[in-house]
């Protein structure tokens, strides 16, 4: 009896795994032909946001960027009022001395505003304003003309002791500006006493000292806590953004088993059933089919990267990239710069991290012995966008004859990239060596909108191919 009554069954879940056997060879299909869709409206979201007004918290760079140039601005002004006391004692030096001083000192204070304002070299251009300074202070009653004949009250100089205390605030820690700080008004205050520095009486100058170091004092204390109260809030925000992603990120993980699971039951588990008991040619055919599907199903899964709406900072994926290469078994120069306040989404960032490490161990496995000189380069660039660079001067290769086999450069970096709304530019040669180059966002240019349903262009020695 038992026979009998398992033959209604067995044909029961025979159809039923036919008709889900069926639905899963369609969801495949359907996934693949939505996807240029989906990835067309992820990059218009991402040109709505960076359309969209940048929240610009308080940083520490941000923070630095304000004070070297209001101290730069502030040695401009100061030195427009020491110029009448300038005219007044210029005949007073050696020619020679008087002209390279205030040659010297002009310049650097111009260098340092210039500095200030493109954002580069601004602590050694500002420390090179408070150097120039005090050589001039200490050299000052070596070149008189006649030492007979002082000056009559303070010097010139004196009008600028608080922009070399406020410069040297800028160009060297707290505990050597703190010395500077001291020691330089001293020595105004000393040479001030003796008779080429005008003959004043020892009050005079100790008087004059402690006013330019109350002054200079007051300054540096502005600028040490606006920098150490900066460095807090960064410290915080970015505790409090590490809390928030990691809480995430295990939403994520449970949402992705959910995902994974369906997956599996959906796709691979009727597949595998329907082979199973697959008899006839038709059902064979169906079985092939079916699996191709789910093949193309689990393809489609892996490139899609789950958007959880969580952000990292750009300086935290840069410190993993930086990590990474330091643990590969080359050496790499690594060279990171422009790192403020920006974030990327988790998602963009994990694939770039990915790739990034996928280009590094091709490098290390291609390019040739550790000998050869290879680089890692992390840098923001303008609009708000991220630059990963990976070069080495090893064996290279010619991308337009690459392997099939080559997954790692096509798969894992090109493919990855591009999912991710971003670009990977791909520069070798023959025994010229690799350049990789990762840019994430990019933004069409003006009359490419057209192009958003398509796949994403990619760049490989100038030539576009597709992903």
């Amino acid at each position: 009896m038992s026979r009998p009554e398992a033959a209604p069954v067995a044909a029961a879940d025979a159809s039923t795994g036919k008709r889900s056997s069926q639905r899963a060879s369609r969801r495949p299909s359907q996934r693949v032909a939505s996807a240029p869709a989906d990835r067309a409206a992820q990059r218009s979201a991402q040109r709505a946001a960076q359309r969209a007004p940048q929240r610009t918290p308080l940083s520490r760079k941000r923070v630095d960027t304000v004070v070297s140039r209001s101290v730069a601005w502030f040695g401009i002004v100061f030195g427009l009022q020491a110029v009448p006391g300038l005219l007044g004692q210029y005949s007073l030096g050696q020619p020679v001395w008087s002209a390279l001083t205030v040659g010297a000192l002009y310049g650097s204070l111009l260098v340092a505003l210039l500095c200030s304002t493109i954002k580069r070299w601004v602590g050694p251009s500002h420390l090179l304003v408070s150097a120039v300074y005090a050589v001039a202070l200490v050299t000052w009653p070596f070149f008189l003309a006649d030492p007979e004949v002082p000056q009559q009250g303070d010097h010139w100089l004196y009008q600028l002791t608080t922009v070399a205390t406020a410069t040297a605030a800028i160009g060297l820690r707290v505990r050597g500006a703190l010395i500077y700080l001291i020691v330089v008004p001293l020595i105004y205050g000393v040479i001030r006493a003796t008779p080429q520095g005008g003959g004043g009486p020892w009050e005079l100058g100790l008087f004059n000292a402690i006013y330019a170091i109350i002054l200079g004092g007051a300054v540096l204390i502005i600028i040490t806590m606006t920098r150490v109260a900066a460095t807090s809030v960064d410290e915080a925000q970015g505790a409090a953004l590490d809390r928030y992603a990691r809480a995430v990120r295990q939403h994520a993980t449970e949402v992705e088993r959910v995902h994974v699971d369906s997956i599996v039951h959906d796709s691979v588990l009727t597949t595998l059933l329907t082979a199973a008991r697959a008899e006839t040619p038709e059902q064979k055919a169906l079985s092939a089919q079916m699996a191709s599907a789910a093949m193309r199903h689990l393809e489609e899964a892996a490139l899609v990267s789950p958007d959880d709406g969580t952000t990292v900072r750009f300086r935290q994926l840069a410190d993993r990239i930086v990590t990474a290469a330091r643990q590969m078994q080359a050496p790499f120069a690594v060279r990171v710069r422009s790192l403020d306040t920006r974030v990327i989404p988790s998602a963009q960032a994990e694939a770039l991290y990915s790739a990034a490490v996928q280009a590094m161990m091709n490098s290390v496995q291609h390019a040739g012995p550790p000998e050869v000189r290879r680089w890692l380069k992390v840098s923001g660039v303008h609009g708000g966008a991220v630059e990963i660079e990976v070069g080495d001067a090893g064996a290279g290769f010619d991308p337009e004859h690459l392997p099939e086999g080559r997954l790692g450069v096509r798969r894992s970096i090109i493919e990855r990239t591009a999912n991710a709304g971003g670009r990977a530019d791909v520069q070798s040669s023959a025994g010229k060596g690799t350049v990789i180059t990762l840019s994430w966002p990019v933004v069409p240019a003006e009359g490419e909108d057209a192009a958003l349903g398509g796949d994403p262009a990619l760049s490989i020695d100038g030539e576009e191919v597709r992903a």
